[in-house]
């Protein structure tokens, strides 16, 4: 099965190199996902291919006008998930990322300028996400991020699945932050590895792994 993604933004060029890159480049060559990238200028109806317009009301910046968006999804014919990336939006996490690699497409919608239409996120998109508790230039950013996490978690992706399986918030038992991790050499500049991860006991290196895990996790739960 093939996933299909669909972008839409008044920046095409700023996905071109990103999605031909690095995992959602070696997820598209295996053919577990479509990039379709749409620029919401071409359904705009004047000469200027106008997307913006004053806010109502009065006040700074400018709103992204409803129709191009609602357009742009009736041609696409696009299903749900339907996702506006926002600051207002609930937090993006790690089983949104699983829920979207295993539907069969998803849409997501890039804002730009002050803010978007509030129609359209209370009638075309069926949720609306922020990547955190900051504000970027526009949801090209974030759509990235979305991107990234989704498309690795598909056939093809990585050379190592297990890989993701075991990262943050990954599963297989990984609910919070992951152990850290060590290689080659095994002293540098004074700096040991742990002697567990030398020991050769499966056993006991899954449990410090475990351990490390929760104990993180539990501590930057105590950060936040």
């Amino acid at each position: 099965m093939t996933l299909r993604i669909n972008i839409v933004t008044i920046f095409p060029e700023y996905f071109a190199a990103p999605l031909a890159l690095s995992i959602p480049g070696r997820a598209a060559a295996a053919g577990s996902v479509a990039f379709n990238v749409v620029d919401l200028r071409g359904f705009t109806h004047d000469r200027h291919k106008s997307v913006d317009d004053a806010p109502f009301g009065g006040g700074p910046g400018m709103v992204m006008k409803p129709a191009p968006f609602f357009e742009a999804a009736e041609a696409l014919r696009a299903r749900p998930p339907i996702v506006l990336v926002s600051a207002r939006g609930r937090r993006f996490s790690q089983p949104d990322a699983v829920r979207f690699a295993a539907g069969d497409e998803l849409t997501i919608l890039c804002g730009h300028y002050k803010d978007v239409d509030q129609r359209v996120a209370d009638h075309l998109a069926t949720e609306e996400i922020s990547v955190g508790d900051f504000v970027l230039s526009g949801g090209e950013p974030a759509a990235l991020v979305i991107v990234d996490a989704v498309a690795r978690l598909l056939p093809g992706a990585m050379s190592d699945h297990e890989s993701a399986r075991t990262d943050s918030f990954g599963g297989s038992g990984v609910e919070g932050l992951s152990a850290p991790s060590y290689t080659r050499p095994a002293e540098f500049r004074g700096l040991k590895v742990p002697e567990v991860l030398l020991s050769g006991d499966h056993a006991k290196i899954a449990a410090w792994r475990a351990d490390e895990g929760r104990r993180r996790t539990r501590e930057r739960g105590d950060e936040r």
